[in-house]
């Protein structure tokens, strides 16, 4: 009996827990991590989470029940460190969580605290106020758990200012934070609150426009820029509709001045129809003209030969184109009584 009792003490001294797990504070839907130091020759690691074992590490693998609880494993110091990760956090998982030795009967544990960050708000958002005249700004904080601690951050000149923070009475998860203060110009105040046991803040900015002049002016300006606008466009109106007309009456005199040119040809055409054609008679008989052309033409050739000897002799300018000559000559011959023009 003395030899089985030393022999499992000598067993149960092998490996052993040096450092268990630290407690944690983590946001809900965010991870949360364990460590526990072991001494070597460990055989099998076990990891609980509110009395039950949601992991297990051998030396070759781990041993995994849900895809939420993951492992990790570090070498410090001849030291092994195994690591639990908690994924994906929910209100339910808090409580204690727990590392133990197979055949140990020492553990170590800590305690996971779950926080929810609600909503942070300051109801109005913009706010307008009187410079140099006392006004509260309110700041809620809705569905934290727990409550966080509300602060201000002050961007405005102010001559005074001062806030508190409180429970809402019939909300455990709610609270309020009210600054009181006397602005002397614009500018910004920002509510903060930051969660207990995290590095975690949550801002809230309103834009406080102080004082109500600025927004009057705003006001203003924006009136006089749209009847800027307005007056532009009526302006642009007028200039096309000017434009077109005057195009208009431009085409009119130009249709109008084509119009009479055409008259004017047109009368000057026949005036000179009406000149032309002088010898006729339409009383002389037909069949005596055949007979006077060949009298003409005969003695006209007579001038034509003497003017090609003599150019000069027969009447004609230098220059003088040989249609021109041919109708001239011909226009002689139909008058009467001026077959001998062309002699010398």
């Amino acid at each position: 009996m003395g030899l089985f009792s030393s022999l499992e003490k000598t067993c149960l001294s092998d490996s052993e827990i040096i450092e268990g797990p630290k407690n944690v504070t983590a946001l809900k839907g965010s991870e949360a991590r364990f460590n526990c130091t072991i001494s070597q020759g460990w055989k099998l690691i076990m990891w609980a989470l509110k009395g039950t074992v949601v992991l297990s590490m051998t030396p070759s693998e781990p041993i995994i029940t849900s895809d939420r609880f993951t492992s990790a494993s570090y070498q410090e110091g001849g030291n092994f460190i195994s690591e639990m990760i908690i994924h994906d956090v929910q209100l339910s998982d808090a409580g204690q969580v727990k590392c133990s030795l197979q055949n140990s009967d020492r553990d170590g544990s800590a305690f996971l605290s779950v926080q929810v960050m609600g909503q942070l708000l300051i109801p109005g958002g913009s706010l307008v106020v009187i410079e140099d005249k006392p006004c509260n700004v309110t700041c809620r904080a809705l569905n934290w758990t727990t409550l966080p601690d509300l602060s201000w951050e002050i961007g405005v000149p102010v001559s005074h200012s001062s806030y508190y923070s409180v429970p809402e009475p019939e909300d455990l998860q709610s609270a309020v934070s009210i600054l009181a203060l006397t602005p002397q110009g614009n500018g910004t105040v920002t509510c903060v609150a930051e969660m207990k046991g995290l590095d975690v803040h949550s801002i809230d900015k309103p834009g406080a426009s102080l004082p109500t002049w600025a927004i009057v002016l705003l006001a203003v300006s924006l009136s006089l820029l749209l009847i800027l606008i307005i007056v532009l466009i009526i302006i642009f109106c007028c200039c096309v509709s000017r434009t077109e007309k005057e195009e208009s009456s431009y085409q009119s005199e130009i249709r109008k001045s084509a119009t009479v040119k055409t008259s004017k040809d047109t009368v000057g055409t026949k005036l000179k129809s009406a000149n032309e054609n002088y010898g006729y008679r339409s009383d002389e008989p037909r069949t005596t003209q055949p007979a006077s052309l060949h009298a003409m033409s005969s003695e006209a050739g007579v001038p034509e030969q003497r003017s090609s000897r003599q150019p000069h002799q027969a009447g004609l300018l230098p220059g003088l184109q040989p249609f021109w000559l041919a109708h001239d000559l011909f226009a002689s011959s139909l008058g009467p009584g001026r077959v001998n023009v062309g002699q010398v």
